[in-house]
């Protein structure tokens, strides 16, 4: 911190120099005071450690100040003094406003001092003085914005390698390698989780985007905490949910997403988001619907053993309803559409009738045909699992009829 005055009248210019040096020779006990007068606006003193920091700093930047009026030849200082110190007061985390009232502060002591030294040796020269108060402000000014530029830019530069620390080591725990040596005792720092805790992962298709539908992350709260990552066709989020259960992150989410989402079941660590990110791409592979759809991979296992394992799923898809092929198309989808809606109602067939708008014989007798066409029985579990496994593969894995492939 210090001040420079440029060059006043050749009258003056003697004058103020005396002045100067005789300041020069008071720079410590100029640093005293304005070290005072900082701690006084601050409500106590600090520990001694840092009191002698903020020592140093005053003396050091008084003392360029005064070299910058007794040797202007030599550049300005003060500048690059201020610039160091915004620097490093931002690397310190310390408070902007801190060190701009620090420099203002700094201009009353130098000026208090000049002041005070003219009236003791050259007092009829202390009118003189006030020509050039202008000047010495102006001087702090650029000081006090030379520092400020200074903070911003670190404190920006400090941000953006936070927020790249930050992304690399989500990132590495999403590929699995939480068990590598060091991540975790990092991931807890930089991202302020612990090692243990409930944690999910979503992960949600990009291609509302293509449709004019942006989606918007949802902030924090409810207990939920969000962590985004971006990637070309999809946003991914490490979520720990606190308290929270994977129905109130599905009402966080779900009038925000326009297209498809998959969330992973709870894992126990941020060891275990790799996998957690895997079977919410899983559980994101099993929507099957056009329009926005939140899948839980927990209620959807079913539907995630076939997408995991498509060439098995087409096997047992044409293995199971491969007879479809002999059906009438439109019959076809009528049938498909019939067992659906009658799995989707627990097996009633009065409830699948009501929705079909039809009668409930018409959906025994489609019923009926399926099991014709499969060779399956409705009403044996093996053979109902296998035919609601080729189901799930008729519309998850193959882009149409199985039965219609070779």
């Amino acid at each position: 911190m210090g001040v420079l005055t440029t060059s006043p009248a050749k009258a003056d210019r003697e004058i103020i120099r005396r002045a100067v040096r005789r300041l020069s020779d008071q720079l410590p006990q100029l640093a005293d005071r304005l070290v005072n007068e900082i701690l006084a606006g601050e409500g106590g003193d600090r520990p001694a450690e840092l009191r002698a920091d903020l020592w140093e700093v005053s003396h050091i930047g008084l003392g360029h100040g005064i070299e910058a009026i007794l040797e202007p030849g030599r550049g300005r200082p003060d500048l690059r003094w201020a610039e160091e110190l915004g620097r490093r007061r931002a690397e310190q985390g310390l408070p902007l406003d801190q060190l701009l009232r620090s420099y203002r502060l700094a201009g009353c002591v130098f000026w208090e001092g000049l002041v005070e030294v003219v009236s003791e040796e050259d007092p009829a020269y202390v009118p003189m003085l006030v020509r050039h108060a202008t000047q010495t402000w102006h001087t702090i000014d650029q000081q006090s914005t030379t520092a400020a530029e200074a903070y911003h830019r670190t404190e920006y530069e400090l941000l953006r390698r936070s927020e790249e620390r930050v992304a690399a080591i989500v990132d590495a725990l999403l590929e699995g390698r939480g068990t590598d040596p060091g991540l975790l005792p990092s991931a807890t720092r930089a991202l302020g989780l612990p090692a243990q805790g409930r944690y999910a992962v979503v992960v949600i298709d990009q291609r509302d985007v293509l449709d004019g539908q942006r989606f918007v992350r949802p902030v924090d709260g409810g207990g939920l905490r969000f962590i985004w990552r971006m990637r070309a066709d999809t946003q991914i989020a490490v979520v720990s949910l606190g308290n929270a259960d994977l129905s109130d992150l599905v009402e966080t989410l779900r009038p925000r997403v326009h297209s498809h989402a998959g969330i992973s079941p709870v894992v126990d660590g941020l060891a275990d988001l790799g996998k957690a990110r895997w079977l919410a791409e899983l559980a994101l592979r099993t929507c099957r619907e056009p329009g926005a759809e939140i899948a839980r991979l927990d209620r959807r296992l079913p539907d995630a053993l076939v997408v995991s394992q498509p060439e098995l799923a087409d096997r047992l898809g044409r293995g199971v309803l491969g007879a479809f092929s002999d059906v009438n198309p439109a019959f076809r989808d009528v049938l498909v559409s019939t067992l659906t809606t009658w799995l989707e109602c627990d097996g009633s067939a009065s409830r699948a009738a009501s929705r079909l708008y039809c009668h409930h014989n018409t959906v025994l007798n489609r019923l009926r045909r399926i099991e014709q066409l499969t060779g399956r029985s409705l009403n044996r579990p093996r053979d109902l699992v296998e035919v609601v496994l080729a189901l799930s593969a008729l519309k998850l894995v193959n882009s149409k009829d199985p039965a219609s492939r070779g």
